[in-house]
């Protein structure tokens, strides 16, 4: 079995795990289908929708990834990405809450690099909310992708539901697909890294006060640990200031590392970022 078979293999068996199918949308229903999944899962403005079934239409004729989830005949998930400079971005994937917890957003990663590597595509991007802990772990270590750019209020003040009152921030992430990291990722083994493992030289560049706030550390270790709160959405709805505090000390830090050239090596399962300089000098 070779490199793109294998990838497909894994694709399928992740989506029998998850109880959906992911396929290619190609009619204007279908489209339309997509953009009121997009519509419960992000809640815009109805005057200032993600995006239009017609546009959707253009991407999925032109060749783009144009994929719907569904289950037991409904569609539960939606991901659009199109071609880039580096290979494939990623520019939106939801799925409704009906299908949370049942690893549906990695059945979709699976199909979309499977999908990529028969079209000779090596590389996906995309990028995440840095503050959203559960999104890092998936991305940096279940997916096995890295974290390549910080984007300080990249989309600028967005009107939905779920970015109402916040900067923008995001982490720009680059997957190559037939990486180490990628390879063992989609045979179910993530990218592990914990705290302990830091080593003796580890220095904590942002941790988290006794109240909850943001407390800027060191930065000059080997390795930096970067903590992120675990409930940022939580916060942002129940203590506005504090969630902007940790808006602006994570990029403080953690954009301020990456800004210096320094790599993330890793995130733990509890919420940390790892900037392993030892790593970088090495390579």
């Amino acid at each position: 079995m070779n490199g793109t078979e294998a990838a497909a293999a894994a694709a399928a068996a992740a989506a029998h795990r998850a109880g959906v199918t992911v396929s290619e949308l190609h009619g204007l229903e279908e489209m339309r289908d997509a953009c009121r999944v997009l519509d419960r899962v992000w809640r815009p403005d109805p005057g200032n929708p993600l995006i239009t079934p017609e546009l959707l239409r253009v991407f999925a004729h032109s060749g783009s990834y144009v994929v719907g989830v569904h289950r037991d005949g409904r569609m539960v998930g939606f991901c659009l990405g199109f071609l880039a400079t580096a290979g494939l971005h990623s520019h939106i994937a939801g799925v409704d809450d009906t299908v949370r917890g049942r690893n549906v957003g990695y059945a979709v990663k699976l199909h979309q690099r499977a999908w990529s590597l028969a079209r000779g595509i090596t590389a996906v991007t995309w990028t995440f909310d840095p503050l959203i802990s559960r999104n890092a772990y998936f991305n940096l270590a279940k997916l096995g992708a890295a974290a390549s750019e910080y984007l300080a209020d990249f989309y600028g003040a967005l009107q939905d539901e779920v970015n109402a009152g916040t900067e923008t921030d995001r982490l720009m992430v680059h997957w190559d697909l037939t990486g180490e990291h990628a390879v063992t990722a989609a045979a179910g083994a993530p990218r592990t890294v914990t705290v302990d493992s830091a080593g003796a030289h580890a220095v904590v560049g942002l941790d988290a006060k006794p109240d909850g706030r943001p407390a800027v550390g060191r930065r000059d270790g080997d390795t930096v640990l970067v903590r992120v709160p675990g409930e940022i959405e939580t916060l942002r709805r129940t203590d506005p200031p504090l969630a902007h505090a940790w808006r602006y000390a994570l990029r403080e830090v953690l954009g301020g590392l990456m800004a210096e050239g320094h790599t993330v090596t890793g995130f733990t399962r509890d919420g940390w970022y790892v900037i392993d300089k030892r790593q970088e000098r090495q390579a």
